[in-house]
């Protein structure tokens, strides 16, 4: 058994196993450790990973996956996805409730709408089998998730539905930095200890956001005090200015304007990435680039310092997240043991030279960059599952946005603010409250700060109905039990209805007799009681699948599914059609080439040629059972001269196994009786001597003519022979009759009186 951990980065794919030897990263079909986050279509197929990245050339493929969630879920029309949207390859059309956020694709003759939820749910499809395959066919289901600690309550919904489409069950959606915070404390014996807890600052610098968090380490386990982020500055916005820049000078050089070609910007995007992994070990990089566009060869040549120029502004914003985390976190700079950096975008050095001068001491890189995530959701994964025994490790993360509730009458107060759970307070976490409400009403939840969201977010969570129900009496309250559960997700876990009245001790309804006969007994006495009614409660939240949604997006998935499996068959018959052309030709001129007559290996010749050309030209997309068919045609020519070289090759065997009978049940025979033993070796004779005549006629034949001498009439010849001669064994072997006796076919009767 093992369990796993996905981390679902807006550029990258990567998945982590925990098994009893320690936390593993699976390997993709390409031996690689991070697979592409991106899903591509063509007119028939489906692509993920690897090959969708491969296939780019011909099918842009859907990426930045977790941008698209981003903003698909943030209710103000396209806010978030406005400074993405020229940077797609693809159209990003409006969804029906107006956001943008809908794809479309052409597939099997169909344009499909796929909406980011469903486009993540494929990913984790990919991901799902590729742990999988890694445990030979296991099914896989519990997981962890990792998600980024500004994502939304929508885009957690949009996580867990994507999750069942895939059908993946979820045991935590965990931030990033809590993932990478456990797979670094879990291991460590010098944090913590008698002067108390040690301090440790994460900086996260992904591939489209920038995440800090101060987490506080001793031996029984860790606490994350603060979150700090800026979901807009990443790795790809220091490509952006390496892309901006060249984009200009091509313009003014090679008079070509890139920015409004979409294949020559992705081409220059990719160069531009990799000028900035070799800046970050190299003082230049040359951007070198064939036919960009016009069929003209471009060619730009940078230098560090240049970049870091060029960047300046993106290297001041990685400071802030950093300084509202200290912020938070309650803690001075001074008391921090470490600062870790982490992310596909951390390699720039100008970035660790900025946050060093800020935390006054060197960014330490203990951790794998691009694995830390999935190891940490891995191992938390291990301690969720009954099925390991992981050693006793607290891991406590903290609420990265203060949520509020609000009635028609105005926002539920606590002493301190309008938020019911503080941003920084650990979860999961559980809160009750208690209204006095005579009727049904509605709850609703929401951010307190707009300013801890990434910009263009609603501050809407979600509204909770509850009830309907009246209240009896006037003092009648509601008592309402409000959860933060492990996913960062907020429900109405219960609500009950409280009525308080009076009663009557003497009244019809309730009497009480006092058995003693006591006058006091007959005295009317008021008593208050209690009544609980429990309430139901209905759940809405902002820009999260419904019901009926998330059916039809299991359904979809279900057909593109099966279109895979359908496709996949399909190749198996091009390429075992394929192999069979190549291997028979070469079979034809060797193996085959005396047991063929010429008439034969010309027609067959001629008949492979036909079938490679077509594999080429027009059947190059077929039918799965079109390639079946014409490779049935192709083995009813060939399989005649195949089996007579089967049966030529085994046919020497099988003569020497016959041989090799006779004479042992000659041998055997010695022991028998006269007459037995002349039975046995009158029919070794007749076996033998048809054996010397077949062999005889069929050593005068040619090999390319049907043999008269099958190897199967050999075996079936000895099994005959073997047959005969152990009945004979078996009738010496039973014990000899007396006079009176009757023969063994005839059953038995008892003596009667």
């Amino acid at each position: 058994m093992s369990v796993v951990g996905f981390d679902v980065g807006n550029d990258t794919l990567v998945a982590a196993a925990a098994r009893q030897r320690g936390i593993d990263v699976l390997l993709n079909a390409e031996s690689k450790r991070e697979s592409p986050a991106a899903v591509a279509f063509s007119h028939n197929s489906r692509l993920i990973g690897s090959h969708a990245a491969s296939a780019s050339a011909s099918h842009a493929p859907f990426s930045s996956v977790k941008r698209l969630i981003l903003g698909a879920t943030g209710r103000d029309p396209a806010a978030s996805l406005l400074r993405d949207v020229p940077r797609l390859p693809f159209p990003v059309s409006p969804a029906a409730d107006g956001g943008a956020a809908v794809v479309h694709a052409d597939h099997v003759g169909r344009r499909i709408p796929l909406s980011p939820t469903h486009l993540l749910s494929m990913l984790l499809s990919y991901l799902k089998q590729l742990a999988e395959a890694d445990l030979g066919g296991a099914p896989v289901a519990d997981c962890v998730i990792s998600v980024p600690c500004y994502f939304t309550q929508a885009q957690r919904h949009a996580y867990l539905d994507a999750a069942a489409v895939a059908g993946l069950r979820p045991l935590r959606l965990m931030h990033d930095l809590a993932a990478t915070a456990l797979g670094y404390g879990l291991y460590r014996s010098d944090l913590g200890g008698a002067g108390g807890p040690s301090h440790v600052a994460f900086v996260d610098v992904g591939q489209c956001d920038t995440q800090v968090a101060v987490v506080a380490f001793d031996a029984s386990g860790m606490k994350v005090l603060s979150h700090g982020f800026d979901a807009d500055l990443g790795g790809r916005d220091f490509d952006e200015v390496l892309f901006e820049h060249f984009a200009e000078e091509f313009r003014d050089r090679y008079k070509i304007d890139v920015v409004g070609n979409v294949k020559a910007s992705m081409r220059l995007r990719a160069a531009c990435e990799k000028a900035k992994k070799v800046l970050s070990a190299n003082a230049e990089a040359v951007v070198n680039i064939e036919c960009l566009m016009e069929e003209k060869d471009v060619r730009g040549v940078i230098r560090r310092e240049e970049f870091e120029k060029l960047s300046a502004g993106l290297l001041e914003r990685v400071v802030e997240p950093c300084k509202r985390a200290v912020a938070d976190s309650g803690i001075g700079l001074e008391r921090l043991h470490s600062v870790e950096l982490v992310g596909s975008g951390s390699r720039v050095p100008a970035i660790a030279k900025v946050l060093a001068g800020f935390f006054r001491k060197e960014p330490s890189r203990t951790l794998n960059a691009s694995e830390c995530v999935a190891r940490g959701c891995a191992l938390q994964c291990a301690m969720l599952s009954p099925t390991f025994r992981v050693r006793e490790y607290e891991v406590q993360d903290a609420i990265p946005a203060s949520i509020g509730f609000c009635t028609s009458e105005g926002p539920i107060s606590t002493l301190s603010s309008n938020a019911l759970f503080r941003r920084g307070l650990p979860f999961p976490s559980v809160k009750t409250i208690t209204l006095q409400k005579n009727s049904s009403f509605n709850l609703d939840a929401y951010y307190v700060d707009k300013n801890g969201l990434p910009p263009g977010t609603t501050t809407n969570i979600g509204s909770f109905q509850i009830g309907p129900f009246q209240a009896r009496t006037e003092a009648s309250k509601v008592k309402v039990n409000i959860r933060l559960n492990l996913h960062g997700l907020i429900s109405v876990e219960s609500a009950a209805l409280i009525d308080y009245y009076q009663r009557n001790a003497n009244s019809d309804d309730h009497m009480e007799v006092d058995s003693s006969g006591d006058d006091m007994g007959d005295k009317s006495r008021s008593e208050r009681s209690i009544q609980r009614q429990d309430l139901p409660v209905t759940e809405y939240i902002y820009g999260a699948m419904s019901k009926q949604e998330l059916l039809e997006a299991q359904e979809q998935e279900q057909q593109l599914a099966y279109q895979d499996k359908l496709m996949e068959r399909t190749k198996d018959r091009k390429n075992a059609l394929e192999s069979y052309v190549y291997d028979t030709r070469n079979k034809l001129s060797e193996r085959y080439r005396s047991f063929a007559t010429d008439s034969e290996r010309e027609e067959i010749s001629l008949n492979l040629q036909q079938t490679e050309e077509w594999l080429y030209e027009e059947g190059d997309d077929e039918t799965e059972a079109v390639y079946c068919s014409k490779l049935e045609e192709l083995k009813k020519l060939v399989d005649p001269i195949e089996n007579r070289c089967k049966d030529d090759e085994v046919r020497a065997e099988a003569m020497r196994e016959l041989l090799k009978c006779i004479v042992d049940h000659r041998m055997a025979a010695k022991s028998l009786s006269a007459p037995e033993r002349d039975a046995v070796d009158t029919e070794c004779n007749k076996a033998e001597q048809w054996l010397r005549e077949g062999w005889q006629l069929q050593e005068s034949l040619a090999k390319n003519v049907e043999p008269v001498l099958w190897s199967y009439e050999i075996k079936r010849k000895e099994e005959e022979l073997d047959m005969f001669c152990q009945n004979i064994s078996r009738h010496k072997a039973s014990p000899a009759r007396t006079d009176g006796s009757r023969g063994s076919d005839h059953m038995a009767t008892p003596d009667r009186d």
